[in-house]
């Protein structure tokens, strides 16, 4: 008995040093988001909508283990006079597994998730039941300051890629594979073209996924008026309300004045009923 409660008692006793010891390991450990060369680690994980894209920093590629079928989402940040590139490199399940050919496509959307046409590259990609891997890439459109609201120019923020099989045989739906995403832009603002106006706020969502641009717009004041304090502050409202029962009030009292008869001097008209204490001759006869 006595030896089992010494061996508690030591037990506990090495509880706090094996606590200092595992952060001091930890710490040691390589951090996985960062290689040696001090870029970003290739991102692991694709989201499955717009909502759920896996953010890329600048400079950060993606590999990821995908299943055949499935939407894939990334997003990446572009600035003003930069052109982005999407590159992706599709490596297909082993031939003796899938049953004929297979069609994949990429498609990039703005902050505001409308398509984006692409200039050069190859969208669409088809393999037979052969192949072992398929390439695809997309060229933007230079990225402008500003444009039109009825207009489909980029412009600077968010930016989605969406990697999808559009065509492929029901059995191979579901087989796995991988993906490899790379992300590049030339130019930068130095070479953008002037348009002639500014846009006030990068194309970011504000839920979701979405990639912060190199260059924010500076916050812009409130526009004041000689109006703007009536309707400001907590208790404007109860000045208002105040008010406003006050002359529906007013309006009530008006209207009554205006629209009712004086006693007495009521319009004649068919049916009125005589005075009190007339009698209409020849209507009835008294009794003796």
């Amino acid at each position: 008995m006595r030896t089992t409660i010494r061996g508690a008692l030591a037990a506990l006793a090495l509880l706090p040093a094996l606590a200092l010891g595992a952060p001091a390991a930890s710490a040691a450990s390589p951090s996985p988001t960062a290689t040696a060369s001090g870029t970003p680690a290739p991102a692991t994980k694709a989201g499955t909508s717009f909502l759920t894209a896996v953010n890329l920093s600048p400079g950060q590629d993606a590999d990821v283990a995908v299943s055949t079928g499935d939407y894939l989402y990334w997003a990446f940040g572009a600035s003003e006079g930069q052109t982005p590139t999407v590159n992706l490199s599709v490596n297909l399940a082993p031939a003796a597994d899938r049953h004929g050919p297979q069609t994949w496509t990429v498609e990039v959307f703005d902050g505001l998730r409308r398509r984006q046409a692409c200039t050069a590259g190859t969208q669409n990609a088809t393999g037979d039941q052969s192949a072992t891997s398929l390439t695809l890439n997309c060229t933007l459109r230079e990225v402008r300051t500003w444009a039109e609201p009825w207009s489909g120019d980029p412009l600077p923020g968010t930016y989605y890629v969406r990697l999808s099989v559009t065509d492929a045989p029901q059995p191979d739906l579901g087989l796995a594979a991988t993906a490899q995403l790379h992300v590049a832009a030339k130019g930068n603002a130095d070479n953008a073209q002037p348009e002639g106006g500014t846009l006030k706020a990068p194309l970011v969502p504000p839920v979701g996924g979405g990639a912060s641009t190199a260059k924010a717009a500076a916050p812009v004041a409130e526009e004041e008026h000689w109006y703007t304090g009536w309707f400001s502050g907590w208790n404007s409202r109860w000045y208002w309300t105040i008010g406003g029962g006050f002359l529906a009030a007013l309006a009530g009292v008006l209207g009554y004045h205006l629209t009712r008869h004086p006693r007495g001097h009521r319009p004649g008209h068919y049916g009125a009923v005589p005075p009190q204490g007339s009698h209409q001759h020849g209507s009835y006869s008294e009794r003796p």
